[in-house]
């Protein structure tokens, strides 16, 4: 085990290191430029398109919604980025570190917008007509490259057993256990009855819940947040002038202790956003292949506001929540600082939403990586329903092992397993990106022409 540790620990270092990190930024400026800034002059149609869409009529078809796709996706990136993640983006990088997760945030909007586009421009359609697709359609029909779709979804079936179930069995375990003295065995059990009852009804089941929850815990938690904030109210000036200070300065904001320079601030909160919105890494667009959509741009802004919402919204509320009670001088780290943050300004209820919150997240997350998973190895079987079923109950008996393991290893080998999942995923990305632009193209030309159509 030690020799397999070190092995990753290399691998890790090679795939999460700077080149992966510039290319992952360097792609999303791509498609930034490409498609003409089209993240920041499409905003309020992307809005309208999104929020706006669900207040209107809701077509019917053999799949999911639009919308019910976005929260499957959703599913997989809230939670441990935008609770734990934040705090160690602030501890590693300093307060700067927020600015730079604002900056991978909006050229992410476009690398989660361009996977989107050519998972349903590229998707398939089953007998019972509902659609499915992902990196691993788009690679072996568009980019006609079947090896790198079939080392992709290896990689993803391996990854979601890992950083998609039982690494979030633990962090569901440790807070319950913290909050309530719950044993972990018994949350291990809990929730694989949970996630076995959901899963076992296939995409349709997955979408209603996660549809459910994961609008309605987010703003819960938006909603604590600005809370929180609010009563610390005049530290809010301060917070964002550390932000904005530390992102150009090597000096720390941390007190003076150990200066942190401007590399480290824009490598973990380059490297943090990602791991938030996880934009590039080819699992969302599995859910968004399946909606009941004609249009692969509109899809598109979908991811576009998903990362959004996950990092510019969430994360940084989690950041002022973090800079404004002060918690980052104690002693403490992850999902424990953020947790003492919100007790600090709510009291004990403060910190057991924080634990019941992650519970939701992370069920809603095993829940999409499941789905993720199956796909990939439907893919890989050509789509064999017993492939399918095998998985599902390997995935659920391995969520008690989870929740009552030491997973240090697990978390690092998971970590690297999406990393290399980046490499394939962005190969297609960069090798179809001229389907990206034609498309956004031909979208905005369309757009031009309705209106001046309804002018005259």
């Amino acid at each position: 085990m030690e020799l397999v540790s070190r092995i990753n620990d290399q691998l890790s270092a090679l795939v999460w290191g700077p080149a992966m990190l510039l290319l992952l930024i360097g792609s999303g400026l791509y498609f930034t430029l490409g498609s003409g800034l089209f993240q920041f002059t499409h905003f309020r149609r992307m809005l309208r398109v999104t929020i706006g869409s669900l207040f209107g009529r809701k077509k019917r078809g053999n799949g999911i919604s639009p919308f019910q796709a976005m929260s499957t996706a959703l599913a997989g990136t809230m939670g441990v980025g935008n609770i734990t993640g934040v705090a160690t983006a602030l501890l590693l990088g300093g307060p700067g570190a927020i600015f730079w997760m604002w900056v991978s945030a909006l050229l992410g909007m476009m690398t989660k917008y361009a996977e989107v586009l050519l998972a349903v421009k590229y998707r398939g359609t089953d007998s019972k007509g509902a659609h499915f697709g992902g990196p691993m359609l788009y690679l072996s029909e568009g980019l006609r490259a079947p090896l790198l779709a079939g080392i992709f979804s290896l990689l993803c079936v391996a990854a979601s057993f890992g950083m998609g179930n039982m690494t979030q069995a633990n962090a569901i375990s440790g807070a319950l256990q913290a909050s309530f003295s719950i044993p972990t065995w018994a949350t291990g059990l809990a929730a694989a009855l949970v996630v076995g009852l959901i899963v076992v009804g296939g995409l349709k089941r997955i979408a209603r819940i996660t549809e459910l929850t994961i609008p309605l815990m987010s703003a819960l938690y938006i909603l604590f947040s600005l809370w929180v904030i609010a009563r610390n109210i005049a530290a809010v000036p301060a917070a964002f002038a550390e932000i904005f200070a530390g992102a150009f300065s090597p000096v720390s904001a941390l007190g003076g202790c150990g200066g942190y320079g401007l590399a480290r601030a824009m490598h973990y909160g380059f490297a943090r956003g990602i791991f938030s919105n996880e934009a590039g890494l080819g699992s969302a667009p599995i859910a968004h292949a399946a909606a009941d959509t004609d249009s692969p741009v509109e899809q598109g802004m979908w991811g576009m506001f998903e990362v959004f919402a996950d990092t510019l919204i969430c994360c940084t509320l989690t950041a002022l929540v973090l800079l404004t009670t002060g918690v980052l001088h104690r002693p403490i780290s992850g999902g424990a600082m953020t947790s003492a943050a919100f007790s600090s300004a709510l009291g004990k209820p403060g910190g057991i939403f924080v634990s019941v919150a992650l519970v939701f997240f992370a069920i809603a997350s095993m829940l999409g990586w499941c789905y993720y998973g199956e796909s990939c190895l439907g893919y890989l079987t050509g789509g064999k329903r017993w492939a399918v079923w095998i998985y599902r109950y390997l995935f659920i008996l391995l969520i008690p092992v989870g929740a009552v393991t030491q997973l240090e290893t697990v978390w690092s080998i998971s970590d690297t397993l999406n990393g290399l999942m980046v490499v394939p995923n962005l190969i297609g990305l960069l090798g179809l990106s001229g389907v990206v632009f034609r498309a956004t193209r031909d979208y905005r030309r369309r757009e031009t022409m309705g209106k001046k159509t309804t002018k005259l």
